[in-house]
């Protein structure tokens, strides 16, 4: 292109302004800014070149025949004087460029990139990224190389590698190339020395007649997209966020935000929660007491005395109440119409029933009675017999009782002085002397339990090494129930907000 001539110097700025403001690339092979999609304008019929990018950003504000244009350069000069972006805004950017591809509006993110001067991902893993989208796995292979460096586990790569190598393994199949599948499996997978046990799973489907039967047994979408960007993901779950971002980071995050306000709503009704398409990302989500269950839907009349303990089952399709008419009562929970059914009564508590507890797999229910009463029941709920009822002294109390989460022990105990660990059996495992206990949990390591005690305190008892330690003291008078383990888990709250939701309705 001549600098003098009028003509062309005119249709070149003409033709650059055009490609600024689209984002294009002039270029027939020239890589997007972002780094991700490859743009390609035939219809002027203009080639600048191969000329790949390979920090994934276009830094430059406008080719050099475009310099004349005022606009241009200002433009240019703003983008310089911009102060240096932090830490926290580059990742908000790469954070909404992710989102935006994700969307098609792959211009967008150009020009986003570009004025920012950020990078959406590294350029190698770009490459990677259009390699296994377009199943060249030998070009993906090799940008693993590249990706070693920057990843903080080296025995990653094998797993990435075993990865794409079933995915080519599966590919070849589904393409009927029977003997290429068996020079990856033989060749490549095998000596990975990696998940031997897939290996085997893998060279059985070399016996699969045709691509469906392929498809079932293998339980993979077959070749083409939908299956490489399942790969895609698990493969970025490998890669630190600062190359790749993981897939659908914007989404994951608004979601969490979503849950954790709803968590903390004191009114919310769970009955309305359908996805983020049914709350409004603009304002902070609230409830008013207006939205709160607070019409009576089902009065249970079955039991003759007071009611002094509720309790759902853990996959929720059962609730047990005990009464101080000596009856724990089964009832059968319908989850569409939110009903309950009498199931079976449970007799014979001579004390009353004041807690319930369900074992972790719902077969059996523990009942305990009052301060005065020194006896438990395990009952059987799915025969309704009783598997056995025990108590250690007359003096003492069983008042309170958790679960083991191996559903094989578990550990009870009252305010009279000490707590126990005993079998399904009602034999005695282990014991511990002294403890008023208010209230027991287990914890998942299956060694720990806390208990809550008549001295304001929450503490951890192992009984593995018979060692105490204080978890929680409080000011207030008495601890009497932990609803949920010490993991900064909400499930009490939901399991409350269940209860509810079962009784009353909006």
């Amino acid at each position: 292109m001549q600098a003098n001539g009028t003509g062309q110097e005119r249709d070149s700025e003409v033709s650059c302004r055009n490609g600024a403001q689209n984002g294009e690339s002039s270029s027939a092979v020239e890589a997007h800014s972002n780094g991700l999609v490859a743009v390609t304008d035939n219809e002027n019929g203009v080639s600048s070149g191969s000329n790949n990018n390979n920090n994934g950003v276009s830094a430059q504000p406008a080719p050099n025949n475009c310099n004349n244009n005022s606009s241009s350069s200002t433009s240019s000069t703003e983008v310089k004087k911009k102060k240096r972006l932090s830490q926290c805004e580059e990742d908000v950017i790469r954070l909404i460029g992710q989102h935006l591809h994700d969307l098609g509006l792959n211009q967008t993110v150009d020009l986003l990139m570009q004025e920012s001067g950020c990078r959406l991902e590294h350029p190698s893993a770009t490459r990677f990224r259009n390699h296994v989208m377009e199943g060249e796995w030998d070009k993906a292979e090799s940008d693993l190389n590249e990706l070693k460096a920057m990843m903080h586990s080296p025995s990653a790569i094998v797993r990435m590698k075993f990865l794409l190598l079933q995915q080519k393994y599966l590919e070849y199949l589904e393409d009927g190339k029977v003997l290429e599948a068996l020079q990856v499996l033989r060749a490549e997978l095998t000596p990975l020395k990696y998940n031997t046990e897939r290996i085997h799973v893998l060279s059985g489907y070399l016996m699969c007649s045709h691509a469906e039967d392929l498809r079932a047994k293998a339980e993979w979408e077959g070749k083409g997209t939908a299956s490489r960007t399942k790969l895609l993901d698990k493969l970025q779950t490998y890669l630190p966020p600062s190359v790749m971002l993981p897939p659908r980071r914007l989404q994951t995050l608004l979601k969490q935000a979503v849950e954790l306000q709803r968590e903390r709503c004191l009114y919310h009704n769970t009955k309305l929660d359908s996805g983020l398409d049914s709350v409004s990302l603009l304002l902070d989500h609230t409830c008013s007491r207006k939205q709160f269950p607070c019409y009576t839907q089902q009065i249970l009349t079955e039991h003759c005395n007071e009611v002094w303990f509720c309790k759902f089952s853990n996959d929720g399709t059962k609730l047990a109440t005990g009464s101080k008419d000596t009856t724990v009562i089964v009832w059968h929970v319908d989850v569409e119409t939110q009903q309950l059914k009498l199931l079976k009564t449970l007799e014979g508590h001579a004390y009353g029933v004041s807690y319930l507890a369900w074992s972790p797999d719902d077969t059996y229910l523990i009942a305990c009675g009052p301060d005065d009463c020194s006896e438990l029941w395990l009952w059987n709920v799915q025969t309704g017999e009783l598997r056995t009822k025990m108590s250690q002294s007359h003096e003492d109390s069983l008042t309170s009782v958790a679960w083991n989460p191996d559903g094989k022990r578990f550990v009870t105990g009252g305010q009279r002085g000490q707590f126990y660990q005993c079998d399904l059996d009602g034999n005695l495992l282990d014991s511990w002397e002294g403890v008023r206990v208010q209230c027991l949990w287990c914890l998942g390591d299956g060694r720990t339990v806390l208990a809550s005690d008549t001295h304001q305190r929450i503490r951890g008892y192992n009984f593995e090494d018979l060692t105490d330690r204080n978890m929680y003291v409080t000011a207030v008078t008495e601890l009497s129930n932990i609803n949920a383990p010490v993991s900064g888990s909400h499930s009490h709250q939901r399991v409350w907000k269940s209860f509810l939701y079962v009784f009353f309705t909006r």
